[in-house]
This record gives structure tokens, C-alpha cells and sequence, in this order.
């Protein structure tokens, strides 16, 4: 019997999340198959959730995290009416920052009421999204959104090199999974590259005209300025945006 979507999403969430942990500085306090004590506590309707032993936590198996996961997470989210890839993304994100944040980050992408919940409206206007574009997009701005909350976090500094990894890779997975990862992900980077260097590229090409017409190279094309004056032009443009990025930097 094949695995359902449910069952592949898990496999790809617990490998990030690993067993037993209780990091001092992690607020989620003792944690197991990344499922927090007070989560657990929650769902076993112990209260206060303290009062459930940390032995308790550390001895949970995985067929109760699954169907803690599959409660608290994956029908929150209402990842069955997601389509492959996308699944992953909007489980991962709740499961690593809450349903909550999950949901509203995807209703801010569609452009719809954020309000928490996934209702008809947004499986409407997600359902029209995918049609247009396909599912790769949202996929990726859910992982860039949820990048940039990351990032804001003041446990960044110990957690973030983990969490950039688990993100990287659950992109991905997602968009192997959406059945577009090697085009739209290998266009993405060839996009930022130009997008960093178009301005190096373009005073570059001034520079090279400014010299073939010290060399004597005719090029009827730029008959209206002068050698020195496309020279001088190129390595203004180069310093300058060599001074603009590190005032950004300094920022």
C-alpha cells in the first residue's frame, strides 16, 4: 500500500525534528519528535501541563506523535486540500512556528481575509492561484515569508543556522513534490545573479567601448560619447555602487 500525503509530509518533518531534546534556551522546553511538553500535556488533557513528567515526554512514541501531528497540524492547516508540495510547506511552517502564523502567511500570499482559519474563500482563491501559476510560487513565497519571520527571532542566533537548513530543504522537497523544482528553482537563481551583477555588467560593457575607441575600434553605435567620457562614466558607476552597498550595510 502506498503512503498517503499525510504519511510522506511526517516522514520529511521528522527528520528535522529529531528525538529527545530540552535545550535551555528553546522556550518549547523538553521535546520529543518535536512535539513540545506542553503539547503533550494538552493532548492528554493533563493540567496544568507541568504537571506532566518530563519522563513522559521522553518516552513518547511515534504513533501518538503522529496522531498529535495529524490533529493539532495537518487538519489545522487543512493540508488535504493542498495540493502535493504545498502540503509540506504550509505542515512544516505550522509545525515549526504554529498553524496559526502558518495559515495567515498563506492568506497574506492569496491576498485574502487573514483571519486564521481556511475556509472556502481562501481554498477558493487558492485553488485560482494554482490554476495560474501552479503551486511553485506559493510555495516559494511561503518559504520566503517564513524565512524572513525567522530571522526576526531573537533565538536566531542559536537556532537560525538549523532552521535556514530545515526551510532550504523543505523547499526543496515541496517543489520536487509540485513536480517544478528544477526549472523554477534553477531560474530563481539565475534571476538573483543578474539582478546582482546587471549593474557591474553594464558599466563593464561602457568600459570595454570606452577602450576599443582609445584602440582605434570604430563603433558607429556610440559616435555621441567620447573614450574618456564612457570610461570615466563606467567607473563612476562601479564606485558608486560600491559606496551604496556598503552605506546599506552599515544601515
Amino acid at each position: 500500500m502506498s503512503e498517503t500525503r499525510f504519511e510522506i509530509c511526517l516522514n520529511a518533518v521528522l527528520q528535522h525534528e529529531g528525538g529527545y531534546a530540552d535545550h535551555p534556551r528553546d522556550p518549547g522546553g523538553a521535546t520529543n519528535l518535536g512535539i513540545t511538553r506542553k503539547t503533550l500535556a494538552r493532548w492528554r488533557n493533563v493540567s496544568p501541563w507541568w504537571a506532566l513528567p518530563k519522563a513522559d515526554v521522553q518516552g513518547l512514541g511515534r504513533a501518538e506523535a503522529a496522531r498529535i501531528y495529524r490533529a493539532g497540524y495537518w487538519s489545522r492547516v487543512n493540508a488535504d486540500q493542498m495540493p502535493p508540495g504545498l502540503d509540506l510547506a504550509l505542515f512544516d511552517f505550522a509545525v515549526n512556528s504554529g498553524p496559526d502564523r502558518a495559515i495567515r502567511t498563506l492568506q497574506g500570499d492569496l491576498g485574502v481575509l487573514v483571519d486564521g482559519a481556511i475556509g472556502p474563500l481562501t481554498l477558493g482563491a487558492l485553488k485560482t492561484r494554482i490554476a495560474l501559476e501552479g503551486a511553485a510560487t506559493l510555495i516559494n513565497a511561503l518559504c520566503d515569508r517564513r524565512m524572513s519571520f525567522l530571522t526576526r527571532l531573537a533565538s536566531f542566533a542559536t537556532f537560525g543556522k538549523g532552521w535556514s537548513a530545515r526551510v532550504t530543504a523543505i523547499r526543496q522537497a515541496a517543489l520536487d513534490a509540485a513536480g517544478a523544482a528544477p526549472s523554477i528553482t534553477k531560474r530563481r537563481q539565475t534571476m538573483d545573479i543578474l539582478n546582482g551583477y546587471k549593474t557591474y555588467i553594464t558599466a563593464a560593457l561602457m568600459l570595454l567601448a570606452g577602450l576599443a575607441q582609445v584602440l582605434g575600434i570604430d563603433l558607429p553605435t556610440l559616435d555621441g560619447g567620447s573614450a574618456g567620457h564612457l570610461i570615466m562614466e563606467a567607473l563612476a558607476v562601479i564606485f558608486l555602487r560600491k559606496g551604496l552597498k556598503g552605506d546599506i550595510a552599515q544601515a
